[in-house]
């Protein structure tokens, strides 16, 4: 039995099936009902939606949660993507919350409940959830496997931390920590570069003919190489001299080859996240950061008054939106500011002009003048 438009109807048995075509491809799906109506009506959903060009068709009825995060699995694992130890863990939170629900009934309201659900949670860490989700979302869209996506609301990040180290607290900090850690966090606060990044250092990487430390493409966050020049940098290069020195102690006393920049006892430096704990609450600067050292060298290379450009190679950021984010103002540095504002003032504050000195003499009343005629006679005269 045929329906108005492309398709038909049929019964096999006492269940309704429907029939149509899109973009040359025969498609039969069941109604899953005894009733001619229902048929109708899934026909014409059918048709609706191939006369917008996207044919849904039955997958999103069969579509689960665990179908929707698989594909965003696959996604990160086809991308090489870095982050996708914390995107499982983001994941497993989603998965509390909706794992129950079938991706179709997810709408908006369930969405807003959940941002409020997580009211326990950084503004920061919520929106990197509901970014996983849309993603999830999307990924099923392309795929056929959800009809649409649900609005998403916009969390606004007002709680980006601003910790930084001032030079006499950073000394502090490394003084308290073992020699190879004290290493690893002073290459950190002088170079900008994440702690994964440093992690995985290796001396290969470390050039002294050329005086440059590379990082290969791909070993990065956004995967793009960079390069660390110290040849104009003393600290930098005395630093990675003594680590060559340290290493290849090391190396002779455990008779094999070490190839990380930062070791302890041939092992690459990963965590430690008590020692460094420890150190800061010693120093008086309790619940630091490791991340809070890349902040502040972002903030020296713009005391330094480095091109933002270059300090951007320098560390890593590929835009300067997230840059600017690090390049954190102290109060020192309004003080410093407001200093040259002063002194700029008092550079252009114009000084009164003083009076020539009068000549030594006797002080001669001016007040009154007497008139003198040239060429003139008097009027009384005889």
């Amino acid at each position: 039995m045929r329906a108005r438009g492309l398709g038909r109807v049929y019964r096999r048995g006492n269940v309704w099936w429907v029939e149509y075509w899109f973009r040359g491809r025969q498609h039969r799906e069941s109604a899953r009902s005894s009733d001619r109506k229902d048929a109708m009506r899934l026909l014409r959903q059918r048709q609706a939606e191939i006369g917008t060009g996207r044919l849904i068709g039955p997958d999103v009825a069969g579509t689960t949660f665990e179908d929707l995060a698989e594909m965003l699995v696959a996604d990160y694992e086809i991308n090489e993507r870095k982050s996708l130890p914390a995107m499982t863990d983001r994941v497993a939170k989603l998965r509390e919350y909706f794992g129950e629900r079938h991706p179709g009934d997810i709408t908006s309201d369930n969405v807003t409940a959940y941002v409020r659900s997580r009211k326990t949670a950084s503004a920061a860490t919520v929106r990197y959830e509901l970014a996983m989700l849309k993603r999830m979302f999307r990924l099923g869209l392309r795929s056929g496997k959800v009809r649409d996506i649900p609005e998403f609301p916009t969390i606004e990040v007002r709680n980006a931390r601003k910790g930084f180290f001032e030079p006499d607290d950073f000394e502090r900090v490394a003084g308290g920590l073992a020699e190879d850690l004290g290493d690893f966090v002073r290459f950190a606060y002088l170079t900008g570069w994440r702690r994964g990044e440093i992690s995985g250092l290796t001396w290969r990487q470390v050039d002294f003919s050329a005086q440059v430390v590379r990082l290969e493409p791909g070993t990065t966050k956004n995967g793009e190489g960079r390069s660390f020049p110290f040849e104009t940098f003393p600290e930098l290069a005395g630093l990675l001299r003594k680590r060559r020195d340290r290493t290849a102690a090391v190396e002779r006393a455990l008779g094999r080859i070490v190839p990380w920049v930062f070791n302890r006892v041939g092992k690459p430096v990963k965590s430690f996240r008590k020692a460094w704990a420890k150190a800061c609450a010693a120093a008086g600067v309790p619940g630091r950061l490791v991340h809070d050292l890349r902040r502040t060298a972002v903030r020296n290379l713009e005391r330094a008054g480095v091109p933002r450009s270059t300090a951007m190679q320098l560390t890593g950021h590929r835009t300067e939106a997230v840059y600017r984010r690090y390049a954190i103002v102290s109060e020192g540095d309004l003080v410093v500011g407001v200093g040259r504002l002063a002194a700029l003032h008092r550079s252009s504050r114009t000084v009164p002009a003083q009076s020539p000195s009068e000549p030594s003499g006797p002080r001669v009343d001016r007040s009154v003048q007497p008139v003198i005629r040239v060429g003139a006679s008097d009027s009384g005269a005889a």
